[in-house]
């Protein structure tokens, strides 16, 4: 299989299926304002999740429960306006689209239109087949998300490893191949077994994009803020820190209240 890489003025739904064809490896990463986003996009980021971890590592909540629609609407807005290239894909918040296919739709309506956002992503597969058929039928793309699902974190009661056992892996793999048929573009699979994932993927079509699911599926997607260091406390098998700007960042500006105290900022070549 090829693995030459195209180069992508616009990343589409289309590109993500050809990049998996052609056996070139998906980048996803989270973004959640202008600053950050126009960042991620210039380094040639394919995906830009706009990711319901907002609740998490921008309000300060224990899970993603308490976002609401409106915020994830602000959130990616602010990022929309910072892509040139990069596919931009929101999470529709809990409370959203589990119940009601018309509340699923409506939703993810207000994504695309008021955010200019590209396609949308939901948690779940059998139980949420009829919202997901709803979004899909207005001509919204979506991705969908299996494993471990963060909004269902209550019913799981533990953020530990998903789908060990026989029946829930075979749900899974279930579940996967309903969403391929449905028409998602792609699947997030979240903190499941290597050998299972790489299956998943081999099984569909569709690009399968991992966190914490082994090296054997079609790409790979980590939250900014976990990448770059800015969360400390945070510290799963599958996080790969590329930095330490809690560190840096902290630094920085001790030097800068130190410059303020001493009187030393700002110089003489910094006044007018």
């Amino acid at each position: 299989m090829s693995t030459a890489k195209k180069e992508y003025k616009r990343v589409t739904v289309k590109s993500l299926v050809d990049m998996k064809k052609n056996g070139e490896k998906i980048s996803m990463l989270t973004a959640y304002d202008y600053s950050m986003a126009k960042i991620v996009d210039a380094a040639n980021v394919d995906v830009i999740l706009v990711g319901d971890s907002a609740s998490n590592v921008m309000a300060g909540h224990e899970t993603t429960l308490p976002i609401t629609l409106d915020q994830m609407i602000y959130h990616a807005s602010s990022v929309i306006r910072a892509v040139n290239r990069a596919l931009v894909v929101v999470d529709i918040p809990f409370g959203s689209y589990q119940s009601d296919p018309k509340e699923a739709l409506r939703s993810a309506i207000r994504i695309m239109k008021e955010s200019g956002a590209h396609a949308v992503k939901v948690e779940g597969g059998q139980e949420i087949k009829e919202s997901v058929k709803r979004i899909l039928n207005a001509g919204i793309p979506v991705m969908g998300h299996l494993g471990l699902t963060p909004q269902s974190i209550y019913k799981f009661g533990t953020y530990t490893v998903r789908a060990k056992e026989e029946e829930e892996a075979h749900k899974l793999i279930e579940d996967a191949k309903l969403l391929e048929k449905m028409g998602c573009f792609a699947i997030v699979l979240e903190k499941i077994p290597a050998k299972l994932a790489k299956e998943v993927a081999e099984s569909v079509s569709i690009p399968i994009i991992g966190i914490g699911a082994g090296n054997g599926v079609d790409g790979q997607v980590l939250v900014i803020h976990d990448l770059l260091g800015i969360t400390q406390e945070f510290n799963p098998r599958f996080l790969r820190r590329y930095l330490n700007l809690y560190e840096e960042m902290g630094n920085a500006i001790s030097k800068y209240v130190d410059d303020v105290k001493t009187r030393d900022f700002p110089s003489d070549e910094e006044q007018y």
